[in-house]
């Protein structure tokens, strides 16, 4: 009746960081997980703050993996947590970021009673400065990140099996989406926040240098997806919101 779900998270030297992600998994309101932390040689507490969790993972019922080698980057460790894992469900969440208590449990919820293979919900977006704002989930005409949140992302199985993370960027998450939104695959939106993004890293690093090699990086994963040329006005307006709001 409740289908495990496979939660991984990826870390390089996040110390600082992973404990309030670890809790946010090991505090959700759903009682079928595996959580799978996959870490890329770390030089800092990391593996061993994750080994001070064993204990408390299984006396909550909860498989627990962790697995310390070296990777070809984020996506390469997320692919790899996928294979090792083996939920019907499958989400991710990073080092820096966190569920909200009842996000496994609304996701599985929402996926049986949709149909869906494929969902996102609402994000809470962290600043610098301590101040948030909700980023809505929607499901828009054109393809766009601004609508698509893949912190609070879940997925069936098959869907990952069929398309992995291909290992080309920073934006591998977004060619995945887009994939997903060409394939068929049913694609369901829930209007809650289910997770909490850190507003900070390479993805939001503001400088023109960086935001120009973002949008390149966005304007090739659409053309390889079969988009036209006019998306270069979308990857335009993406890069420069993050310049002017952060």
């Amino acid at each position: 009746m409740n289908p495990l779900v496979s939660i991984t998270t990826v870390t390089h030297n996040s110390e600082a960081t992973l404990a309030r992600t670890m809790e946010s998994v090991l505090n959700q309101t759903y009682d079928n997980i595996e959580y799978l932390l996959i870490d890329g040689l770390s030089e800092d507490g990391t593996v061993a703050l994750a080994q001070s969790y064993e204990k408390r993972f299984l006396e909550r019922g909860f498989r627990f993996t962790i697995l310390s080698e070296a990777d070809l980057g984020m996506y390469d460790a997320i692919n790899k947590g996928i294979r090792l894992s083996h939920g019907d469900i499958i989400g991710n969440i990073n080092s820096d970021d966190w569920y909200e208590p009842e996000a496994v449990e609304k996701a599985v919820g929402f996926l049986k009673e949709s149909g869906c293979d494929y969902m996102y919900a609402d994000l809470n977006m962290i600043k610098p400065d301590g101040t948030s704002f909700v980023k809505r989930a929607k499901i828009q005409k054109f393809a766009t990140s601004r609508g698509w949140n893949h912190p609070t992302q879940f997925a069936k199985r098959e869907v990952y099996v069929k398309f992995p993370y291909k290992l080309e960027s920073l934006h591998d998450d977004f060619d995945l989406f887009l994939k997903v939104r060409k394939s068929g695959c049913r694609i369901g939106v829930l209007h809650e926040v289910l997770a909490n993004f850190t507003m900070e890293g390479m993805s939001h690093e503001r400088n023109i240098a960086a935001a120009v090699n973002r949008g390149r990086c966005r304007y090739r994963i659409y053309r390889n997806n079969g988009y036209g040329r006019a998306y270069v006005l979308e990857c335009i307006l993406i890069e420069t919101a993050k310049l002017v709001m952060g």
